[in-house]
């Protein structure tokens, strides 16, 4: 199998978009929440919490993005930062059959949605044209990142709810390890959307803390009431470990393990064992021992029973409190995004030697299991590995393992 790397990132979040912009907001201790007055025409919708990004689309040709929506958006200006950082954004790398692309989102974008289904209640295709469809699909980030850089290799579309950027990574790193493609372009995406919020809304497990946005989420945290929905995206340039070396890439990581599996028992409820075979299967892909790993970034949703079953997942697996800590706390819940946005800073965190602790975590639930929940102003850890993980509705379960090299 051949050896996999890190050699560019780039993201688009509520706490910025470059590493130091990142990290400054990181050591605020401050998340990104606010109240949506927008949201108070849903009279049933309980919470009015969101997490969005200041955003607005650098100039392109327009031939080249009218086919796409707002998390396309979001997708390709982490790309673009990504490939800028790996040195490949003019590199006719990519064109050549062996540079594919893996990113998946939730769903696709959600106007162009209304506008697509609007015929079906209005009875016209009066706000339908030639890019809706494009717009609304599921694979819209895959799809119109492929066609604006020219790729010509695999493409892979993740559309696995909150495990999206996280299972691109890992089938990435997969087809890599094969010898398939050289280089993978691997992320997720997510725009802010009301919709997304009722969904969580109906299950009880959103925050309602509408006074008081600075205090929510609180992964772990006994007073903790769910969680809020954020938005951004993020891509990571994935590559094989002699090719990086050969054009003299500089390697942000490795990637030395990968887990994934699914529950089998319930759509919305988390499965503690199904969890653990994740980690696990990670452990085992990277022939890592659990004392090797310096610091686990959780899932960490602050719902009730997310937080107690990954809490003890993670518990069983390392046998002991493993350093840990959730970036949700800050962002909210990116969903298809958060896989990649907290991988992506979980490697930047590993090379800058400290770890974000989890803000809002003042009383631990007593029902969590015992580990290093980090507090304060964050840890310095100095460890070659790390480990983030993500769980899904569906029953979907990633965990990835990255090396310092």
């Amino acid at each position: 199998m051949k050896r996999v790397v890190v050699t560019g990132g780039g993201a688009v979040s509520a706490l910025g978009c470059q590493w130091p912009e990142i990290l400054k907001g990181l050591r605020t201790y401050k998340n990104c929440v606010c109240r949506m007055d927008e949201w108070d025409k849903y009279e049933k919708l309980n919470t009015r919490l969101g997490a969005p990004v200041k955003f607005e689309l650098p100039e392109y040709p327009r031939k080249k993005i009218r086919s796409m929506g707002r998390v396309a958006h979001l997708a390709l200006a982490a790309t673009d930062g990504a490939l800028q950082t790996a040195g490949l954004d003019t590199s006719e790398e990519l064109v050549r059959g062996r540079c594919g692309v893996a990113y998946g989102s939730s769903m696709g974008s959600v106007n162009p949605l209304l506008d697509f289904f609007g015929m079906l209640v209005y009875g016209d295709l009066k706000n339908m044209n030639a890019t809706t469809y494009v717009k609304a699909m599921p694979q819209t980030c895959a799809a119109n990142i492929e066609v604006f850089y020219g790729l010509t290799g695999r493409l892979i579309t993740t559309n696995t709810a909150c495990t999206s950027g996280s299972m691109a990574i890992g089938y990435a790193y997969e087809t890599i390890q094969r010898g398939i493609q050289d280089i993978m372009i691997a992320g997720g995406a997510e725009e802010l959307s009301p919709a997304d919020s009722a969904v969580f809304d109906t299950l009880f497990a959103t925050s309602t803390k509408n006074d008081t946005p600075e205090l929510t989420p609180a992964a772990y945290d006994v007073n903790r009431d769910g969680l809020v929905i954020g938005e951004g995206a993020a891509t990571v340039i994935l590559e094989e470990y002699e090719h990086a070396l050969s054009r003299g890439a500089r390697i942000y990581a490795e990637v030395a393990g990968f887990g994934t599996n699914t529950d089998g028992t319930h759509i919305t409820q988390p499965n503690q064992k199904t969890m653990e075979a994740a980690i696990a299967l990670a452990l085992e892909d990277g022939k890592i021992a659990p004392g090797g790993i310096g610091y686990v970034n959780t899932h960490g949703t602050a719902t009730g029973l997310g937080d107690i079953a990954e809490s003890r997942a993670t518990r069983n697996i390392f046998g002991r409190p493993v350093p840990v800590s959730t970036i949700k706390n800050y962002l909210g819940h990116t969903l298809g995004a958060c896989g990649a946005l907290e991988a992506w800073i979980t490697i930047n965190m590993m090379n800058e030697g400290w770890f974000a602790p989890n803000i809002n975590l003042r009383e631990l639930d007593p029902q969590c299991a015992e580990l290093d929940y980090i507090t304060g102003e964050g840890r310095y850890i100095d460890t070659p590995y790390v480990m983030s993980n993500n769980f899904a509705f569906g029953g979907i379960n990633t965990s990835l393992i990255f090396r310092r090299l």
